[in-house]
């Protein structure tokens, strides 16, 4: 239908009139379904009689034409129907755009929807109005369409800011993910704990791929620097890791290897009766097992397990026999324990060549009592050399006392430390007269010396 001649318009079409079809409010309510509407502010409801008719009117002809600030512009015609019809009909065009202008402006106060499909319902508002075949206040309209974009501009600005922000956020979240990788990746192999870092390294990644999916998108410089440093990271850690675990297995490889040999030598040991030196060689075995090292811990075990055995064989054996020999050693303890006593008896001294013949006799007697048992041995053994050393001291200083050369070079001794003693006296003497208390005090300390060294020489003489 032209605008000369229309005919009436279904609930999706125009007439013929050249102007892109509008769809009607049940078409538009339809469209939008999906999408969140305000709660707050409903959609506008087109009346059938509606007041926007009172910007236009219809000439004798049946043009329709709109009033636009001065000017009057032509909109088309309704053949057919009364002009109060025909000015409703473009009337109600002219609210269904509006319809769409007032969606769009309560959408802006709803966060969720995107400002790029409000923006489009506007723009395609407006790319109609120069040419819409409508009856309205269209100065109004468009001054509402400049409300929106303006706050569209601000929503923008804010979103962009929004996303600045997320940006640099992630970046920060990113260097955090990347300076941990690193930090794991510096520890030395010897501190590292191996599988606890490595659950942390992928899980490190795990983030990183959910950063890179379900965050912003860094710029490409940036991400691509910091995954640069992730990698080389995570590729450092790895190398370590295998570098570690190789000379691991190769050193517990060598110690299984070590302590193969010493279970092959204890269990060679296990049934020897020769005590002290077996006991003294498994000492040294245990020595050696201990500076070998870890192998596996099954294999470790598994050797601990016949290196103990063969190890409890000797022991057991040899502390059997010792349990023996003790039993049968108890009857020589309380014979060298009566020949102890009479030993101690000696001291002190009052007749030395008494106490050495009588000690003679009892040392005879004490070799011929035999063994104590293990746990006695210090406990009389150590007495007995006291007596003995005390006796040999005292014949010691009796021969030192009656020997010629020693009793010639202490009288000499004397001699000399008695004239250096008087030489001294004259000397304080003279320092007193001249009053050099220092000469004295220096001198005096001297003498002093030398008298306690005259005591020791007269008791040697």
């Amino acid at each position: 239908m032209s605008d000369e001649t229309s005919t009436p318009p279904n609930d999706e079409g125009t007439p013929e009139t050249g102007v892109p079809a509008i769809p009607s409010p049940a078409a538009l309510a339809s469209r939008i379904a999906a999408r969140p509407a305000p709660p707050a502010t409903p959609t506008p409801v087109v009346h059938e009689h509606s007041p926007s008719a009172q910007f236009g009117r219809v000439a004798e002809d049946g043009t329709v034409f709109v009033q636009v600030g001065e000017e009057e512009r032509e909109v088309g015609s309704y053949p057919g129907a009364t002009p109060d019809d025909a000015l409703q009909y473009f009337a109600r065009k002219f609210d269904e755009l509006a319809a769409t202008v007032a969606l769009a402006k309560a959408r802006l106060s709803t966060p969720e929807v995107p400002t790029k499909e409000i923006a489009d319902s506007v723009a395609h508002v407006k790319g109609q109005l120069s040419e819409a075949r409508v009856v309205g206040d269209l100065a109004a309209l468009e001054s509402e369409i400049a409300t929106i974009e303006e706050a569209l501009g601000a929503r923008r600005a804010e979103e962009a800011a929004a996303r600045a922000a997320a940006k640099e956020a992630a970046a920060v979240a990113r260097e955090a993910i990347v300076s941990e990788a690193e930090k794991i990746a510096a520890q030395p192999p010897g501190s590292t704990q191996w599988k606890t870092s490595t659950e942390r390294m992928r899980t490190l990644l795990d983030d990183w791929k959910s950063a890179q999916r379900g965050g912003p998108r860094l710029d490409k410089p940036i991400e691509t620097a910091l995954w640069q440093r992730f990698s080389h990271a995570r590729n450092h850690f790895d190398k370590a890791r295998r570098a570690w675990f190789t000379e691991l297995e190769q050193t517990r490889d060598g110690a299984k290897r070590a302590k193969e040999r010493l279970v092959a030598e204890a269990e060679s040991l296990a049934h020897s009766k020769d005590w002290a030196p077996t006991a003294r060689a498994f000492k040294g075995l245990m020595d050696q097992w201990r500076a070998a090292g870890r192998a596996s811990r099954s294999d470790d075990d598994a050797l601990w397990e016949r290196f103990k055995s063969a190890q409890d064989a000797f022991f057991t054996a040899k502390d059997a026999v010792v349990a023996a020999e003790d039993e049968e050693f108890r009857a020589n303890l309380a014979v060298k324990q009566a020949l102890l006593a009479e030993a101690q008896a000696l001291l002190p001294i009052t007749d030395l060549d008494a106490a050495k013949a009588s000690l003679r006799t009892i040392q005879d007697k004490w070799d011929k009592a035999g063994k104590v048992p293990r746990a006695d041995i210090d406990r009389v053994e150590k007495p007995m050399r006291r007596v003995e050393t005390e006796i040999r001291e005292a014949e010691d200083a009796r021969w030192r006392a009656t020997n010629p050369e020693t009793a010639a070079r202490a009288n000499s001794m004397l001699t000399q430390l008695e004239t250096a003693i008087a030489k001294l006296d004259s000397q304080i003497a003279a320092a007193q007269s001249r009053g050099d208390a220092a000469k004295v005090a220096s001198l005096e300390e001297e003498r002093t010396g030398r008298l306690a060294f005259l005591e020791q020489v007269r008791k040697l003489g």
